[in-house]
């Protein structure tokens, strides 16, 4: 008989253990069966170079909603990603910024530097083909490149990592990368890092839309193998 794993996108509570102390929890609850590394983690935060990090993020959370004096609260959400993005490095004393981002969002991240500057920050930026490594250089053959018969850079998330490692960057930010050399990316980046725009080449970078139409224009996705 298989052992129970944690599975919170199943839970079905109204009232979940991990929401309220009144609340229930499923027999595959982390919090129930993971107790002890809960225990754990949160002693993880005690650690002066977590504690704060995990201090300003959870005030930056709570103010990016208005109107929270009020009662009965009605979530009432009023900054943008970005803007919670330079709120948070101020909070957090940053000053060096670097910005590792895809050549098919070149514009996205002008624009996103041109807002870091404006509000007072360095910025490191370094795009994904830096180097022009050809893609021939990790074993890819011609017919599995994007444009057949050309010469093809690859991407090097890991070149950017250690280029923003190099400039001391104080926290990076990830605009666009592609699944997998995000992992790279994050995996040799030094300093903390935070994902600002998530790559969808057909959903206009929302992937999340993909989700919401699962009943509508994107069933085919539970289909296994698709």
């Amino acid at each position: 008989m298989q052992s129970l794993k944690p599975e919170c996108a199943k839970c079905g509570m109204q009232v979940k253990a991990c929401r309220s102390p009144e609340g229930q929890a499923p027999p595959f609850c982390p919090g129930v069966l993971d107790a002890a590394i809960v225990t754990r983690a949160t002693s993880e935060y005690a650690k002066p170079e977590t504690h704060e990090f995990a201090r300003q993020a959870s005030i930056q959370e709570a103010e990016c909603y208005a109107g929270r004096g009020a009662g009965p609260y009605l979530l009432h959400p009023v900054k943008p990603r970005v803007q919670e993005t330079c709120e948070f490095a101020r909070r957090m004393g940053y000053t060096r910024l670097g910005v590792a981002f895809c050549s098919g969002l070149h514009e996205e991240a002008r624009t996103l530097i041109g807002i870091l500057e404006a509000q007072g920050f360095d910025v490191v930026s370094v795009v994904c083909k830096v180097g022009g490594t050809p893609k021939e250089t990790i074993g890819l053959r011609d017919d599995q490149k994007v444009r057949i018969g050309e010469f093809e850079p690859m991407c090097s998330p890991i070149a950017q990592a250690m280029i923003l490692n190099g400039h001391a960057t104080d926290f990076n930010i990830l605009v666009g990368l592609c699944v997998g050399h995000d992992s790279l990316f994050l995996r040799h980046a030094q300093a903390p890092c935070t994902v600002l725009v998530v790559k969808d080449r057909v959903l206009g970078h929302c992937p999340a839309a993909a989700l919401y139409t699962t009943n509508s224009y994107y069933p085919w996705l539970l289909r296994e193998g698709f």
